[in-house]
Formats: structure tokens, sequence, C-alpha cells
């Protein structure tokens, strides 16, 4: 596996990763949800701050959207089938290498009671995240998380 900003070219790998994992992410639920979150890659990628993790076949098996000016996660995806072998983890690692340390970090989850939440939430708890304010996204509940300085 291999760890890598995300290219112009693997716009089409990174969306069949996207079309795989859509029914976990509010806010994918329609074909024009999916065009508009290409879109929003695409910006991403060009500003470098787009990561993905490819197999050994350069297949697109986890995908991370962060952004310096907000510093924050925005998003985070992994294949079901390579779920629980640390992609997720060496995603999140690199991002935060990209981010300014010496203010809070953000990322926004699924809440506590949601089963949706039990793996992202024990992440981001295992790199030292903690519960924040409750909020709403894409009309979904979500809970954000902050890495503290």
């Amino acid at each position: 596996m291999m760890i890598q900003f995300g290219e112009i070219t693997d716009i089409d790998n990174w969306m069949n990763l996207v079309e795989e994992i859509r029914w976990n992410f509010p806010g994918l639920e329609t074909n024009e949800k999916i065009a508009e979150h290409r879109k929003t890659v695409l910006r991403f990628i060009s500003k470098a701050q787009a990561l993905c993790a490819k197999d050994d076949n350069e297949k697109i098996i986890g995908v991370l959207l962060f952004s310096r000016s907000h510093n924050m996660i925005c998003c985070l995806g992994v294949s079901p089938k390579h779920r629980r072998y640390g992609i997720a983890s060496c995603l999140l690692s690199r991002a935060l290498e990209q981010l300014d340390r010496t203010k809070d970090i953000s990322v926004s989850t699924f809440r506590e009671d949601d089963e949706k939440g039990i793996a992202p939430r024990a992440l981001y708890k295992k790199f030292g995240f903690v519960e924040d304010e409750l909020t709403v996204e894409f009309g979904y509940p979500n809970q954000v998380f902050l890495l503290h300085t």
C-alpha cells in the first residue's frame, strides 16, 4: 500500500471508491451530489489537499480530504474490503503532517449513538481528538472532534 497526494488523473479511480462507500456518507445520496463531490475532490486535488491510498495494482482503496485554511479533516473513507489494515491511520497521520499543529484541528464525524460512528470515533480518539459540539451536516446528526495543540 502506498499513500500519496491525489492527482487529476486519479479522479475516475477515486470516484470508483466513493461510489463503493457512498451509502456510508450523508451528502452522497444522489447522482447530482456525487457529481458535486467529484468537483470538490478535483478542487482539493488542485490544492494538494487530497490524499489517497493505493494498493499494489494502483487501485485507490482509501481517500482523505483536508483543508489547510480551516485546519480540518474533511472526509476520510476506506474500501470495506481493506478496512482493519491501518489504512485510515496512515492517511490520517499523513494529513496531520500537513496541518498546523499550533492550532486546534477539527473533524466532524458520526455521533456516539450511531453505529456508523464506532470505527471513525475510535480512530480519532486514538489520535488524541476529543469530543466537542454536536452538529448537523447534510441533514445528518454529527459531532465535532478537536485535536488540541
